[in-house]
């Protein structure tokens, strides 16, 4: 009988070391160190996480990020330009090992792709005609049918369009660019966006011309999108942001933070 439950246990154990084996060769990491190569998806319209220079360069904070990760691994790095509308099946297919673009953790996208844990969190702002001081002094007073509001199609400024002015008409436009300058140009009342990009544009185009209403309408948690059923990649994602946001001597998230967020004089690198 003991004979049989030692027969038994160690069949059991060579199983479940049989299918770890199986899983680490079918991880995305595994792959990436055996290909010598991190395949990063990002559209690069969206600053300042992503965007080019003067001489074609992707540049910005999800592109640097990308880089210390690459390098944490050991291997090459290529970036991969994709349209925003085609970001998640470039991945789901195998296109791409990782969506660095700074992407909204949504319930709905949860659907088809896991997210690392957030390393940053931002809301949407809304941006408005000049024109408007006095007579708007929050967000909710542009939920009227008189009020034109622009934002980009199908990112969480449209949801957040959508949501918090139902009376108020919605335009969308292909790039947030396009949409900022319904605004400048007078031919929308106000813009709904993301925050970080909203407080660029007020410090460059927008400065004396538009009003930002600074207050966050949603809570927004970026995050990396990678293929399902894949622990062993997550783990090392988590892991490696976690060492990112809590090292006291590197400092590496806030580091980013002040280069892209806070000082501005990288836009003379995109202009």
């Amino acid at each position: 009988m003991k004979n049989l439950v030692l027969a038994f246990i160690v069949l059991f154990t060579s199983t479940l070391f049989a299918d770890d084996i199986n899983l680490w060769k079918k991880s995305t990491l595994n792959k990436v160190l055996q290909r010598g190569e991190l395949q990063v998806c990002m559209e690069p319209g969206y600053m300042p996480f992503e965007m080019k220079d003067k001489k074609g360069r992707i540049i910005g904070y999800d592109v640097d990020f990308a880089k210390k990760m690459s390098r944490a691994m050991g291997v090459k790095l290529k970036l991969l330009p994709t349209a925003w509308d085609g970001i998640i099946a470039a991945l789901v297919t195998g296109k791409c090992d990782i969506i660095m673009s700074g992407m909204t953790i949504t319930q709905k996208r949860n659907l088809k792709v896991n997210f690392a844990n957030p390393y940053l969190v931002v809301g949407q702002t809304v941006m408005m005609n000049k024109s408007l001081k006095g007579k708007i002094k929050t967000a909710k007073d542009l939920d009227k049918p008189q009020y034109t509001i622009v934002t980009k199609l199908g990112v969480t400024g449209e949801i957040a369009s959508r949501k918090f002015f139902k009376n108020a008409k919605i335009v969308t436009f292909e790039t947030e660019a396009d949409a900022a300058a319904e605004v400048l140009n007078g031919k929308a009342d106000a813009m709904v966006y993301d925050q970080p990009y909203n407080v660029l544009f007020m410090s460059d185009k927008g400065k004396g011309k538009l009003i930002h209403l600074d207050k966050p309408l949603t809570y927004e948690p970026l995050g990396w999108a990678v293929r399902k059923g894949d622990p062993d990649f997550l783990n090392w994602l988590n892991n490696f942001l976690r060492q990112m946001q809590e090292d006291k001597v590197v400092g590496f998230s806030d580091h980013l933070y002040k280069k892209w967020l806070v000082d501005t004089r990288w836009l003379k690198r995109v202009q």
